[in-house]
């Protein structure tokens, strides 16, 4: 058999109810199903090989990739695959049915692209504190692509020949954030296409939200250090974190996202126990190298 033209890659860990719905949304999409292939890449999960191939059979080719982290699996998904263009997913994301036909429409005008993320939480009417944050700031992708330069691994698309001249993602640093980058620095154009969407599930508690932003600013450190200066940046950052929350209070009371008043102040009270968390995290990344 002739290779599809694309390679949808989905790096797993221990989620199967997520992946499911992943792979039914994949399958539900408006591009004819022989133009692509799905590659699932579990990072080892704890449940074990052989649960995860039930649960995708007849939908999804599996590798297993034992290197731990999402960029050393997204790698061995990029390695076990066949088609031109690469199409990246994360396991509990919901593509829309016209993503991967929009994806691959926007690559004629741009070298590597990113599409909208929106957020999706259980009900929209009755949101947890987090949840309204969530639905406020989380996976902004148009200001990370139009503004800083980088797009999210969980909705990117690129050829293959693009992704070996740039090289695979690095593990323990903000891959898609150091991805980019690279690819930037050899020239490489990044563009933004709303209409390849997938929807992400909001975090729902403040532990959930820690555990995230403990990896994320672990990673982040690790990149902005390994620059000239990048230290003394990271903490001048850190410091500006308490007023980023006054800077960013009017955007949750105008959030047309948010429901009523109770979701206001439950976004509005993540949004200042985060940035004050993040200040001090940051400091303590800055001056000894360890977060809290």
């Amino acid at each position: 058999m002739s290779p599809p033209r694309l390679s949808v890659i989905v790096p797993h860990y221990n989620d199967l109810d997520n992946l499911d719905r992943c792979l039914a949304a994949l399958a539900a999409q408006t591009m004819p199903a022989g133009e692509f292939e799905i590659v699932v890449a579990d990072n080892a999960s704890p449940i074990g090989e052989a649960a995860v191939a039930e649960r995708i059979a007849g939908r999804a080719r599996l590798v297993v990739v034992a290197e731990k982290g999402a960029g050393p699996a997204r790698n061995g998904g990029v390695a076990a695959s066949r088609g031109e263009l690469l199409a990246f997913i994360d396991s509990d994301c919901v593509a829309k049915p016209q993503w991967l036909a929009e994806g691959v429409k926007a690559l004629a005008n741009w070298d590597f692209v990113g599409g909208k993320v929106s957020v999706l939480v259980d009900d929209p009417r009755r949101m947890t504190p987090t949840e309204a944050f969530e639905a406020v700031f989380a996976f902004d992708f148009e200001d990370y692509i139009t503004r800083k330069g980088f797009t999210g691994s969980g909705n990117l698309f690129v050829p293959r020949r693009i992704f070996d001249d740039v090289g695979g993602f690095r593990a323990a640093v903000s891959e898609d954030v150091d991805w980019s980058h690279r690819a930037r620095a050899k020239g490489y154009r990044l563009g933004y296409a709303p209409s390849a969407e997938v929807g992400h599930p909001a975090r729902r508690s403040w532990a959930e939200l820690h555990g995230k932003w403990r990896r994320v600013n672990q990673e982040m450190f690790l990149l902005a250090s390994g620059r000239k200066g990048g230290r003394l940046k990271w903490l001048a950052r850190s410091v500006a974190m308490p007023a980023s929350a006054l800077a960013h209070t009017p955007r949750v009371l105008k959030a047309k996202a948010l429901p009523d008043l109770r979701a206001r102040i439950g976004a509005l009270a993540i949004l200042y126990r985060l940035r004050l968390w993040r200040f001090a995290d940051g400091a303590r990344l800055g001056l000894t190298g360890r977060g809290g």
